[in-house]
C-alpha cells in the first residue's frame, strides 16, 4: 500500500498570530506536520523555539520557508544567499526534508546569477530538498490598475530554468492566470511540495480555502495520488480577517477534510 501523502498547514495561515499556534492547532485538527514561514515573527526565526513547539506538541516540522518575501529581506540576513543557507541549516536541525524558496528578485544580481549552482550546491551537501516556487507579476509603482510587470528573474515560471525540485502554488497560479495543471506537468518528477489554497482568478495573492475559487484543487489532488508523487501538501491558506478564533479554525479544518477527501484519505 501506497504511504499517505502528508498533508501540513503553513504558519503562514495562521497570521498575524504567532507560529506556536500553527502547532496547536495543527495538533488539534489532525494536520500530519507545520511548514514554518520565516519571517518578522521572533519565534518563526528561532530554531530552538520551534524545536520547543514541535516537541510540546508533538507535530514535527515539514519544511521551511525561506525568508523571501519584500517584507522579509532583512529576516536573518540582508544577503539571499546567507537567508538561504541559513533556512537549509534549520531544516536539518528540525528534521524539515524540504526547504521553500522564491526565485531571485530581478535586482538581486549577484544572487541571481549564482542562485542555480546555489541550489545544486545546498542541495548536494545537506540532502535537503530546495523547491523553487511558482510566482505571479505585480503593479509596478505608479501602473494602472491592470499593468503588471514580472518582479523575478528570469520570469515567475521556474520550470523556465529548471531546478531539481519545485514547489506548485495554486494562489500563485491563481493570481498569474496560469494553468496548474499544465504547470504540474512542465514541473514533473521534480514537483516534491505543493502550496494547497485557491483563488479567484483577481491579479492578486488570494490564497483561498480550496473549493472557494476557480483553481483545478481538487483535480491536481487526484493527480497526485495517481502519479509517483512522494512529496507533501501544504495548506497556506488566508486567514487573517477571520472574525473568530472559531472562524480561523473551522477555515483550517474545511481546508484540511478538503485534502484528505481529495488525497483519498
Amino acid at each position: 500500500m501506497a504511504v499517505p501523502i502528508p498533508v501540513g498547514v503553513s504558519t503562514a495561515s495562521v497570521w498575524p498570530l504567532k507560529a506556536g499556534v500553527a502547532f496547536e492547532m495543527a495538533a488539534d485538527l489532525g494536520y500530519d506536520g507545520v511548514e514554518v514561514m520565516i519571517w518578522a515573527d521572533p519565534v518563526s526565526q528561532d530554531v530552538s523555539a520551534l524545536r520547543r513547539w514541535s516537541r510540546r506538541t508533538g507535530v514535527p516540522v515539514l519544511s521551511i520557508h525561506s525568508p523571501s518575501l519584500l517584507i522579509t529581506q532583512r529576516v536573518w540576513s540582508p544577503d539571499p544567499e546567507v537567508r538561504l543557507r541559513m533556512s537549509v541549516d534549520a531544516a536539518l536541525e528540525l528534521g524539515a526534508r524540504t526547504v521553500v524558496v522564491h526565485p531571485p528578485f530581478r535586482w538581486q544580481r549577484r544572487y541571481g546569477d549564482a542562485f542555480g549552482d546555489l541550489v545544486d550546491e545546498l542541495e548536494e551537501e545537506s540532502g535537503i530538498e530546495i523547491a523553487v516556487e511558482n510566482m505571479f507579476k505585480v503593479r509596478p509603482p505608479g501602473g494602472s490598475r491592470t499593468s503588471r510587470v514580472s518582479a523575478f528573474r528570469p520570469s515567475i515560471d521556474p520550470t523556465d530554468v529548471g531546478f531539481r525540485h519545485y514547489t506548485l502554488d495554486l494562489s500563485h497560479t491563481a493570481a498569474a492566470g496560469m494553468d496548474a495543471l499544465s504547470l504540474a506537468e512542465r514541473m514533473g518528477s521534480g514537483l516534491t511540495h505543493v502550496h494547497l489554497a485557491d483563488g479567484t482568478g483577481l491579479p492578486k495573492d488570494e490564497h483561498l480555502v480550496p473549493g472557494r475559487g476557480i483553481e483545478p484543487c481538487a483535480e491536481l489532488l487526484e493527480k497526485l495520488v495517481n502519479s509517483d508523487f512522494s512529496g507533501q501538501v501544504v495548506l497556506e491558506i488566508n486567514t487573517r480577517r477571520s472574525p473568530s478564533a472559531a472562524q480561523r479554525s473551522r477555515d483550517l479544518a474545511e481546508s484540511l477534510l478538503f485534502a484528505r477527501f481529495h488525497l483519498g484519505q
